[in-house]
């Protein structure tokens, strides 16, 4: 008689050869620790940022994030800094070029979707510079009042990601699923999801790191 394997839970926290406890899909990699520790989490605000990582997790869809994080400074090179009238000026011939930019992700339907992504955002921050930040972040929930105990406690999906999704796609934007938006709420600080155990969660009232 062959015995049930035991499925063990994915382990929330990993701690490094300093004692440093964080969470455990920061793992190892230099680049991936940097990020959690002084990015992810962290409250960030303007028009281009949040542009720019709304972007950066429109490409990331169906990708492991260290592949866009790896890329990120190219991505920067090849959108202009996702300066928006810079990126919404960007015609169909140089989607092509930027199809044969090895540096990024070669996804036409992504491009083409960033640029148009700039030229909603362009003409809703025109008259009111500020506004993709205050219609993000106006879906930001209550801040928890504590941190999450693991990772079966973090959502993929809040109402209040679907309906950010619903605002967006309602403006003309791509890319814009709920999954997708709930990765940009953990990455610009709109949800704290470091996990109860790790050196940020408890550092969570520190302001933004420079970078």
């Amino acid at each position: 008689m062959s015995e049930t394997a035991t499925v063990r839970p994915r382990p929330s926290l990993v701690t490094d050869a300093d004692g440093v406890a964080r969470c455990s899909w920061a793992g190892t990699d230099a680049e991936y620790q940097r990020y959690h520790d002084t990015e992810w989490g962290f409250p960030l605000h303007g028009d281009r940022p949040l542009f720019e990582k709304l972007s950066l997790e429109g490409f990331q869809a169906g990708l492991a994030w260290i592949t866009i994080l790896r890329r990120r400074e190219s991505f920067r090179a090849a959108f202009h800094d996702f300066d928006l009238a810079r990126v919404a000026a960007l015609t169909s011939a140089d989607a092509d070029e930027l199809m044969q930019n090895a540096a990024i992700i070669r996804n036409r339907a992504k491009i083409e979707a960033t640029i148009a992504n700039a030229g909603i955002a362009l003409e809703f921050t025109r008259e009111k510079p500020g506004a993709l930040d205050e219609l993000l972040w106006g879906f930001a929930p209550p801040a928890r009042d504590r941190a999450p105990a693991d990772f079966a406690e973090i959502p993929a999906v809040t109402p209040e990601s679907t309906a950010m999704s619903k605002a967006l796609r309602a403006l003309g934007f791509r890319f814009v699923g709920p999954t997708t938006l709930y990765a940009l709420m953990q990455s610009s600080g709109m949800v704290d999801d470091h996990v109860a155990g790790c050196f940020r969660a408890a550092l969570a009232d520190e302001p933004f790191p420079a970078r």
